[in-house]
């Protein structure tokens, strides 16, 4: 796919991407689909509940493909695939198409539909909307403003953090969602999730790191790090970061710090260890960013985020089962420091 020693997205790399993209978000099947039957009434296939999110073998790598195609155009507008994705956009986001997506989330089945994990990904790609001067993130609003809901919903009666490093990880939909509450100024929603996160994360020290487990493509112990340091001030988040990874100038743990391996990139739970490369490189690279430039630990961070994007980068594409949502995770990695 791309050499090792790639760090930073080339207009080479932003239009495979975009290929990649274009070949699944409109790709029906196949696909698993998180739909509640309340009745033989709702036997349905993906494009009939879902017009816009339809593809990708699953709604949510539908909605971060459409993340990865809006943040390609913009951050390399010149590429040849520019065109097809905003004669897709145009097609997609519409009131109507809007409206149907918004009119899922109102069945009394689907109150855990995507939760968390889809509902960080759909503000995630709102908040790239935002950036673009079109009418999509105007349509796409009222969809995103459902999702926001869902958070002030549910945040204030989820008493305990979800630890995991796949769909259910709590710290990933903080740390994602927080993004969108900034771009649109939302004040009451980033202090709903710096709160939650003080509460759920603060008190954490010296983390043991057990991972990485066999179907991880999140890193329990780094998404912490990286949601605390999105919703806290500076100062506090380096002075906790310091007595949660002590040891991270040595490399300590060791597993933090080794890429994964991948056996079988058929299998879609093997495969979701290049997820968790990609986004240990996204953490690493951020959370290294966060420190003073002469913090002892940047050097072995910075080392770490490097192998693990070398170890993964090049298998983004190659089969299905990767193929349908890797690059979203590699974008993240390459753009950590500079998107």
């Amino acid at each position: 796919m791309s050499s090792p020693s790639v760090s930073r997205l080339a207009p080479e790399l932003a239009s495979q991407f975009a290929r990649l993209a274009l070949g699944h978000v409109a790709r029906e099947y196949p696909n698993k689909m998180d739909h509640v039957l309340a009745g033989p009434e709702d036997v349905k296939g993906p494009r009939d509940l879902h017009p816009i999110f339809f593809g990708s073998f699953d709604w949510h790598s539908c909605v971060h493909g459409y993340w990865t195609l809006a943040t390609v155009l913009r951050l390399c507008p010149q590429i040849p695939e520019a065109p097809a994705i905003r004669d897709l956009f145009d097609d997609a986001f519409t009131h109507a198409k809007v409206a149907a997506e918004v009119a899922y989330l109102l069945r009394p089945s689907a109150r855990g539909f995507e939760r968390p994990y889809g509902w960080a990904w759909l503000l995630k790609l709102q908040a790239e909307l935002l950036l673009h001067e079109t009418p999509w993130a105007t349509t796409h609003r009222p969809l995103a403003q459902a999702f926001a809901q869902r958070f002030r919903d549910f945040l204030p009666i989820a008493a305990y953090p979800v630890r995991t490093g796949v769909h259910s990880s709590t710290a990933f939909a903080l740390a994602l969602a927080s993004d969108y509450a900034a771009a649109t100024s939302d004040g009451d929603l980033l202090a709903l999730f710096e709160a939650k996160a003080r509460d759920w994360y603060l008190a954490d020290r010296h983390a043991q790191a057990w991972e990485p487990s066999g179907d991880d493509f999140l890193s329990p112990t780094l998404m912490t790090a990286e949601c605390l340091r999105r919703l806290l001030p500076d100062n506090t988040f380096q002075t906790w970061f310091a007595d949660y990874l002590p040891h991270a100038d040595e490399a300590r743990p060791a597993t933090l710090f080794a890429p994964a391996l991948v056996t079988d990139r058929t299998d879609g739970k093997i495969a979701h260890l290049d997820g968790l490369n990609l986004s240990r490189a996204w953490c690493w690279r951020a959370l290294a960013a966060a420190l003073p430039s002469d913090d002892p630990a940047r050097p072995a961070m910075e080392d770490a985020a490097a192998r693990h994007l070398a170890a993964s980068l090049p298998h983004v594409a190659g089969d299905y089962m990767g193929e349908h949502w890797l690059a979203s995770f590699a974008l993240l990695a390459l753009t950590a420091v500079d998107a």
